[in-house]
């Protein structure tokens, strides 16, 4: 068995010093309050539990920076998505391993302990099935075994171009497939990640635009009991196309053709009426929020003070991985809001909360909800996901408590973070993983391929 002290930790009931902590295979299994520190390994500094990343595209990382020249005519999502295409097109198993390990690392030395892959690379470059169906979801989870994120691994079924059984573009030739296939391909997911110490399988329709309803009913069951992510109303177009095939927008046809649950993460949702905001709250589904990549698509805001208002639960991800820090989504998600509705402090709800810490813990508990693993709390049964926040630093070192969170989350970002367990083992010291040099050597010659 481990044994650890704390410093200082945020625990589901609040602060505390010198916290003792058991840790058996990577999961607590004791808390001692007031620990003597004989026998144990002292963490110093400040330990959260580990921020879960519930929506990632880690394949995007190595495009980050290639879509911000305007082209001839208005850009928006759209634009966007065909540069996605095009570079995608060249991508290799070895490439989207390299990536993967990169995107992760950066994950980890940013405060993600966990992540959702949103995995719907699956096919070769000219969109024929590997002999492998599996073959890109094994390199995922090779790069999360390289790493040491958790991973819950989501392979996404995607089945036609658009609304009305539209045929796909060339571009996405690599990611249809049909139910039957996609069903196999679900089989060989779940081997590739059985050997990983924590893991989880979970499948993901992609959108509404990219499934007919009897698809979505069919690959829906292929989840049992594991999570279910969507992409859903994150531009406009998508709402009136969605209002011109069903006469619904795509939350209301949603709620009301499929039974949505806590099973669910409905990712982005950034364009909902009052009434799509409440069934979203009331159905217990996670709103899987990406508000750097919503920023950078010019997507719109979230109505985060509606839903908040209503007991809705959310995430965040780093989905298109153009910068990957925990810290800054959370800060992106709420200074959204404040230019939005010209108010401060819209997230932490109620008077006398700390902003940061409210942002925290309702990200730790919607991601750990819509990962489906034991994450995001310092408590027994939890994964031992620990992010130490340098105590030393000029700020952090003026202030206690919550206001520790506040200065994280909005004034210094990822370069608070000093190191990083998961299960129990540190991956992440002193800002930096320790297998930084490989991983990143790896990364580099992949991208002077790619970028040739």
């Amino acid at each position: 068995m481990q044994k650890i002290i704390l410093d200082q930790a945020l625990t589901p009931s609040g602060w505390q010093s010198d916290l003792g902590v058991d840790i058996e295979n990577g999961v607590i299994v004791g808390i001692v309050a007031d620990a003597k520190p004989q026998d144990r390994e002292r963490i110093t500094g400040i330990t959260l539990a580990g921020l879960p990343n519930l929506h990632s595209h880690t394949f995007q990382r190595a495009m980050a920076g290639l879509a911000e020249t305007r082209g001839p005519s208005a850009d928006s999502f759209w634009t966007w998505r065909e540069v996605m295409y095009h570079f995608l097109g060249n991508l290799t198993p070895e490439d989207i391993e390299a990536i993967a390990a990169y995107a992760f690392m950066e994950m980890l030395e940013g405060g993600f302990t966990s992540v959702a892959e949103f995995h719907y690379l699956h096919h070769d470059i000219g969109g024929a099935p590997y002999a492998d169906l599996a073959e890109a979801s094994r390199r995922i989870a090779a790069a999360a075994e390289a790493t040491g994120i958790n991973l819950t691994l989501l392979p996404v079924f995607y089945a036609q171009g658009g609304f009305g059984a539209q045929p796909p573009t060339p571009g996405q030739a690599r990611f249809i497939n049909d139910p039957d296939r996609f069903a196999r391909l679900v089989e060989g997911a779940r081997d590739a990640i059985s050997g990983l110490p924590v893991a989880r399988l979970g499948i993901a329709p992609h959108s509404l635009r990219a499934v007919t309803p009897e698809s979505l009913r069919a690959v829906v069951t292929l989840a049992g009991d594991g999570p279910i992510h969507m992409h859903v109303a994150e531009q406009v177009k998508e709402v009136e196309e969605c209002l011109a095939w069903s006469g619904k927008r795509p939350v209301a046809w949603l709620m009301d053709e499929m039974e949505v649950d806590a099973r669910w993460c409905l990712i982005h949702a950034t364009h909902l009426d009052d009434g799509e905001v409440a069934a979203i709250a009331q159905s217990r589904a996670v709103a899987g929020l990406c508000p750097l990549t919503e920023a950078s698509l010019g997507d719109g805001i979230f109505r985060g003070q509606d839903f908040i208002g209503h007991g809705g639960r959310y995430g965040v991800g780093t989905d298109s991985n153009i910068e990957i820090t925990a810290f800054g989504e959370l800060k992106q998600l709420e200074y959204a809001q404040r230019l939005g509705l010209r108010a401060r402090n819209v997230m932490a709800g109620d008077e006398g909360r700390s902003t940061g810490r409210q942002l925290y813990e309702a990200a730790c508990a919607g991601g750990a909800q819509a990962l489906a693993l034991p994450v995001g709390a310092l408590m027994e049964g939890m994964r031992a996901d620990f992010v130490v926040l340098d105590d030393s630093h000029p700020d952090l070192a003026s202030v206690s408590g919550d206001r520790w969170l506040d200065l994280a989350i909005f004034a210094i970002g990822r370069s608070a973070i000093r190191e990083v367990l998961v299960g129990g083992k540190r991956v992440v010291e002193n800002g930096r993983h320790h297998e930084r040099s490989a991983t990143q050597a790896r990364y580099m010659r992949t991208l002077k391929r790619l970028t040739a």
